[in-house]
């Protein structure tokens, strides 16, 4: 059965790099030089909110910049986000980065979008990516998206067979499609598997602005309400809130279920990986590394780059040894798994 894609794991693997504070609030690491043959310095970064330290989501896209500053010997760099920002001040941090000869310069996140688009027409020649956004038709940007909706489905299995109350709950950063789709997947996977579980749902927020991604305190109370309410499974798309989901399920001892990085294998949850069922994963790590390579390889394109769970770009990570002792769970996500690739299982993206 696949689980974590092998560049997702080797990323994690070589993460470890020193990074060094920087004057416009970033990091970086700048080791290898610049480059004099037209590839740039090296990789560049711009987080999305929560930033660097969410355990999750930004720190899947650290992992894929710093394998690739290590195997591709290339300079990186990343930004911190700032609190209510708009679009001209992330216009203007994706400018900075540019325009210091970094290329690729990545958005992590879907809010990116507008600032690529217009920073990408000022630097035609260098290579920009933006993560979780489709919309931007350029030859030099690549939208790197995920079917994220397939690994909430097994996500969504795997709660329907480790719960022992019949009640799941699902918690959604913020309400819209992006997240919209992580809770179609799970609630098609969970009832496709035991129509009888009931499924508890709340969005923490309705606009990333109000905290949603990036407040481990709404998601701890969100959480508790459903354990409150039965729920011995909590499957999390939130982030940084994620990490109070999974405080709350472990102070409960239930189950948590994580998202985008293999959750369980994050050391600042440690404390908490007893009680982290598993974790539905996208490869934002290698993502970011393989858009890093082909800058330098000379053979970046622009376009749509899609990960699926065929290819290993989404999946579920088997790293509790708990989770991999659960053999009825195990066959069922197997019989899942098989029917998502082959095409048999269609997940929906809205309920």
């Amino acid at each position: 059965m696949r689980r974590v894609s092998k560049i997702a794991a080797a990323s994690v693997a070589t993460a470890a790099l020193a990074l060094s504070a920087t004057a416009c609030g970033g990091t970086s690491s700048d080791a290898a030089g610049s480059k004099s043959d037209g590839k740039g310095k090296g990789v560049a970064i711009a987080y999305d909110v929560g930033g660097k330290g969410d355990q999750s989501f930004n720190d899947a896209a650290t992992a894929g910049m710093d394998k690739a500053a290590k195997d591709l010997k290339v300079g990186s760099k990343a930004v911190e986000p700032t609190d209510g920002e708009s679009d001209a001040d992330k216009s203007q941090r994706l400018t900075e980065l540019a325009k210091q000869g970094y290329n690729p310069v990545i958005g992590i996140g879907y809010a990116y979008a507008p600032a690529v688009k217009e920073v990408a027409e000022k630097f035609p020649k260098v290579t920009f990516g933006i993560v979780d956004d489709a919309t931007i038709k350029a030859d030099n940007v690549s939208d790197l998206v995920f079917n994220e909706e397939q690994s909430s489905y097994l996500a969504g299995v795997a709660a329907a067979k480790a719960t022992k109350t019949k009640t799941v709950g699902f918690i959604g950063g913020v309400n819209n499609n992006l997240i919209r789709k992580f809770e179609a997947g799970f609630v098609q996977g969970v009832q496709a598997t035991d129509k009888s579980v009931k499924i508890k749902r709340q969005f923490l927020t309705e606009k990333a602005e109000d905290g949603g991604f990036s407040s481990p305190d709404k998601g701890k109370e969100g959480a508790s309400g459903q354990i409150e309410d039965g729920a011995d499974v909590v499957y999390h798309a939130a982030g940084l809130s994620g990490q109070g989901v999974i405080e709350a399920a472990a102070a409960e001892k239930v189950w948590a279920i994580g998202v985008d990085s293999d959750q369980y294998k994050q050391k600042a949850l440690d404390k908490y990986k007893k009680y982290i069922l598993t974790s539905a994963t996208k490869d934002v790590a290698g993502a970011v590394y393989n858009l890093t390579k082909s800058v330098q390889d000379g053979n970046a394109k622009g376009g749509v780059v899609r990960a699926d769970l065929k290819s290993g770009g989404v999946a579920l990570a088997d790293s509790n040894p708990e989770f991999k002792k659960m053999k009825d769970l195990q066959a069922e996500l197997k019989t899942a798994e098989q029917g998502i690739i082959s095409g048999k299982i269609k997940v929906k993206i809205t309920l």
